[in-house]
């Protein structure tokens, strides 16, 4: 292996979007991997495959736990060396490497306390040793991002960020200047700050221009095409067998060569599918009492958490908790889950009641312990719909093979711990599941399938996330920390809640509640009191409806847009369509606060 400083332009292959064929194009390039190839233990992450940078790409690196993701930004970074292959580089080039699990020397960098401000909030003078695992990542990410470089490598740099810390760092990547490459499993991050998707796949690397959403649509054309291909081979192969079959001699030397691509034709393997996370929801009978909390309350030091805060989670709920780092919210699960004791209040948990809590340490993991072992301490065997199955056969399920099962764990990568350790938490067929930050160090396939498994999960899930896309995809109800303490409850995923939140917190929204403030309180009589008319409560029933619809069609018109790119007149009248589903929208979540704020009245006038 050899590194060479130099501008030499070099073929890069890509997928066209229009035609899904392979096509070549010769842009200068910042760095250029050729031939690469490494192996971890007993394992090939990479055989003879290629990678490049360009100036201002931002690209987003994706693949199953495992597959190399983190061990190719090393190699960029210069952290590792590749096996084989050749790393070229351009001359004076500088790269700012953010690993995975940061470790600073506990200063912050004079030119970084200014980001540090938008960043987070708290003290830049605070001991490293106090801070949160989000505000050591701030710490990490501003020494980085004030750093003169040409390539930054950012290995997950959404991870223990709260919401606002990862849509401001959103802007900032999409603003940035310079090239970047980048590990996440945010799919709203991609899909904004991507300009060209690598997919890190058994051993090959596979480039696909454009964002997220556009990777998905050319992924599955390029498996469409293998699989035709393949079909065709089979088609052709059985047919020449056949001819081999009626007795053919091999002669001539025609039909020597005849025989000779048959064999070529056997011995090309097909193409590999890829593995799938499959587990059906499993849980247990979870009877009338569920979980109660009452009035309880949290102060750490002089920092209240949260105060007097009481709720009755149902069956089948789906509840979200954001909140900016520090504030409590790891706590609060904790609180609920009996780990941490409240300071004042209760929390009174039902018999039939069995708890899955899926932290964020991986806390009752023994590393020293092989894969199987671990497993089989939850259970030996389970059951599911389809009948009983066993912890080898559940591991397979989850990407564990054969030789993986008696893989020590601490031989694992970080996600495919993570992995294990949401097969451990969830072969206790749990019927509650509490779940702190749960996509941190998932890849997106596994986080898809844990997605599907949430859906079909007849318990309650309550879960600690940063990632808004999760968000949206499962919860139906968010709990978000506010000021001295306050938690406020939202209906909807994390994107209602965001809209919800600022219409709120408008200027506008305030001069109403101070002018309501200020007029005078009218005795309503009995006839007067609060109901919906009969417009109101049928428009209530319909509106989450209502406006899921208006989304799918701006989702729709998106996609279309993207399709139709070079039809000036289609493109023109998709243009005008999601205009006016913005439009419609807007108008239904200025309804829908409106008929929320209406039944929360009446529901508080009649108790």
């Amino acid at each position: 292996m050899y590194i060479s400083h130099d501008h030499t332009c070099f073929r890069v292959k890509v997928y066209l979007p229009c035609y899904g064929i392979l096509c070549y194009n010769t842009p200068m390039n910042l760095l250029t991997i050729e031939n690469l190839s490494k192996s971890y233990t007993e394992r090939k992450l990479f055989d003879h495959a290629d990678f490049s940078i360009q100036e201002m790409e931002k690209i987003g690196v994706i693949g199953i736990n495992g597959m190399g993701k983190s061990t190719l930004l090393k190699i960029v970074a210069g952290v590792e060396t590749p096996d084989e292959g050749n790393v070229i580089m351009g001359n004076n080039i500088r790269i700012g490497y953010l690993p995975q699990n940061p470790v600073e020397d506990g200063t912050i960098r004079d030119q970084a306390r200014i980001l540090l401000n938008k960043l987070e909030r708290f003290e830049p003078d605070t001991p490293y040793e106090k801070l949160s695992g989000g505000q050591r990542k701030c710490v990490a990410l501003a020494n980085i991002l004030t750093r003169d470089v040409d390539i930054l490598v950012l290995d997950e740099p959404t991870n223990h960020l709260d919401n606002a810390m990862s849509e401001w760092l959103e802007e900032f990547l999409i603003a940035y200047k310079g090239a970047l490459l980048m590990v996440t499993h945010d799919r709203y991050f991609l899909d904004r700050v991507s300009t060209r998707i690598v997919e890190v796949d058994k051993g090959q690397i596979y480039s696909y221009p454009g964002n997220y959403s556009e990777f998905v649509r050319l992924k599955e054309t390029r498996q469409n095409m293998e699989l035709s291909t393949e079909r065709k081979r089979q088609s052709i192969l059985r047919t020449e067998l056949e001819w081999l079959a009626r007795g053919a001699r091999a002669r001539s030397t025609k039909q020597k060569a005849h025989i000779a691509r048959i064999e070529e034709m056997q011995a090309k393997s097909a193409p590999i599918e890829d593995g799938s996370v499959e587990i059906n929801s499993l849980s247990t009978r979870m009877g009338r009492k569920t979980i109660e909390v009452n009035g309880i309350s949290k102060t750490y030091g002089d920092k209240v958490l949260f105060q007097d805060y009481s709720y009755i989670f149902l069956k089948g709920e789906r509840i979200g908790i954001v909140g900016p780092n520090g504030c409590g919210k790891s706590t609060l699960l904790k609180v609920i889950d009996g780990f941490v004791e409240p300071d004042s209040g209760f929390v009174d948990i039902g018999q039939t009641v069995k708890i899955g809590y899926f932290s964020q340490e991986n806390e009752a993991m023994d590393e020293s312990m092989k894969v199987i072992e671990y497993v089989r301490t939850m259970a030996e065997y389970i059951q599911t719909k389809d009948g009983s199955i066993s912890a080898s056969q559940m591991l397979e399920r989850f990407l564990f093979d054969g030789s993986m099962q008696w893989t020590q764990i601490s031989k694992l990568s970080g996600g495919e711990k993570r992995r294990l350790y949401l097969l451990y938490i969830l072969m206790g067929a749990p019927n509650v599941l509490i779940l702190d930050e749960p996509t941190n160090d998932l890849d997106i396939q596994t986080l898809t399938i844990l997605e599907d498994y949430l859906d079909t999960f007849d318990g309650i899930v309550i879960t600690v996330s940063h990632d808004r896309y999760f968000l949206d995809r499962v919860v139906r109800r968010v709990f978000a920390f506010e000021e001295n303490g306050h938690i406020q409850q939202y209906e909807g995923g994390y994107s209602d809640y965001l809209n919800a939140y600022e219409l709120r917190h408008s200027p506008e929204s305030e001069i109403k509640a101070t002018e309501k403030k200020d007029k005078p309180k009218v005795q309503r009589s009995h006839e007067q009191k609060l109901k919906f008319t009969f417009k109101e409560a049928k428009e209530y029933e319909t509106i989450d409806e209502d406006i899921a619809d208006l989304e799918d069609t701006i989702a729709d018109c998106d996609k279309q847009m993207l399709a139709n790119a070079s039809d000036y007149g289609k493109l023109k009248e998709l243009t005008e369509k999601k205009e006016d589903a913005e439009k419609q929208l807007e108008e239904k979540m200025d309804r829908w606060v409106y008929l929320n704020d209406l039944a929360e009245q009446i529901q508080q006038q009649n108790q």
